[in-house]
């Protein structure tokens, strides 16, 4: 009898195990469709931030950036920009990838390089659009503005918004500001809304 006894509690104790077994299993699915989703986001991420970087360095209007400077056709252009009146600088570094190789001068920060450069970029806030080149072609403002990743319109330069009066070498220029062509010692100003008259500008001896 007591075997029976200690059977029929054996029974029981199993019977109220058993239940406690698909739990299990369902717990550890749980767990590996969580990792596997972990997984699948960190994978996601950092194949997203390699991608991003890709794009960031990619041709834009058949410019490329490059390892080195390209100095097979080398000229400087001059851009000023005025929004109603003041002055806004072109910054240091337009065209040249990060990580960034910057030098602090008297006249401030000058980047000497990056992970690449494209054909038109500046190295310092001075305005001075550099077109270093493996080949003679025309190059236009809308080109540069792009690369920057700004807006250049008749009717917007970068985030100000307001009629735009373009001016070459001191002449007004009729058209689109986006085709003015970064000719060799090419002065150019964009006016945003109020109008500025034509600055003169000249470029450093050794440019």
């Amino acid at each position: 009898g007591s075997g029976g006894g200690g059977g029929g509690s054996y029974r029981a104790r199993r019977g109220r195990s058993l239940p406690l077994l698909p739990i299990a299993v369902g717990v550890v699915l749980v767990l590996i469709g969580v990792g596997i989703f972990v997984y699948a986001r960190a994978s996601s991420s950092g194949s997203g931030s390699q991608q991003g970087q890709s794009q960031a360095n990619q041709t834009i209007d058949g410019v490329q950036c490059q390892g080195s400077e390209q100095l097979a056709y080398h000229i400087h252009s001059h851009l000023a920009i005025y929004a109603d009146g003041n002055q806004t600088s072109v910054p240091q570094g337009i065209g040249i990838a990060q990580p960034q190789q910057v030098q602090q001068t008297q006249q401030g920060p000058f980047v000497t390089g990056g992970s690449c450069l494209y054909w038109l970029h500046t190295h310092d806030s001075s305005g001075i659009i550099h077109v270093e080149s493996p080949k003679q072609r025309t190059y236009t403002l809308g080109d540069f503005f792009d690369i920057w990743g700004q807006t250049l319109s008749p009717a917007q330069v970068g985030s100000a918004k307001g009629t735009v009066v373009a001016y070459v070498n001191g002449q007004q220029y009729s058209g689109n500001p986006r085709n003015i062509q970064l000719t060799n010692h090419a002065v150019i100003q964009l006016d945003v809304g109020q109008p500025t008259p034509p600055q003169p500008y000249t470029f450093p001896s050794d440019l």
